[in-house]
């Protein structure tokens, strides 16, 4: 029997949910991430890695096609692209909170011109 990626974070969510209930630590000592965007609403991610090297070879393995990486530690980065034209205008931001890493991207797709900008991906890394 195997979980489904929903499944698995569901699973990871209770038994994290479970620990903070009851005063332990879930949150790994590992905190670099990483988030490669691409063309067309391309994009990979990896999230607590011990280096930031291992997580930036993480996301570009994931991201098909021509893709560049951007490191997070501690924090959320978020990939919004224009669904008129998902070949486009998008846009992509790193920040502390995934609220603000959120705003940020979707702002950026519009100001390179997208004109229906969506968020198409976002991960947050350790405590982001």
């Amino acid at each position: 029997m195997t979980f489904s990626d929903a499944a698995h974070r569901r699973a990871i969510f209770a038994c994290a949910a479970i620990f903070a209930l009851f005063g332990l630590s879930a949150t790994p000592s590992w905190a670099a991430g990483a988030f490669a965007v691409g063309k067309c609403g391309a994009y990979g991610q990896a999230y607590d890695y011990p280096e930031e090297a291992a997580a930036r070879a993480a996301a570009l393995k994931q991201c098909k096609g021509e893709c560049k990486a951007v490191t997070m530690k501690r924090a959320c980065a978020a990939l919004a692209v224009d669904m008129a034209n998902p070949c486009g205008a998008h846009g992509y931001a790193v920040k502390p909170k995934i609220s603000s890493s959120l705003n940020a991207a979707t702002k950026k797709c519009y100001e390179f011109g997208g004109k229906e900008c969506v968020i198409r991906a976002w991960a947050c890394d350790a405590k982001g």
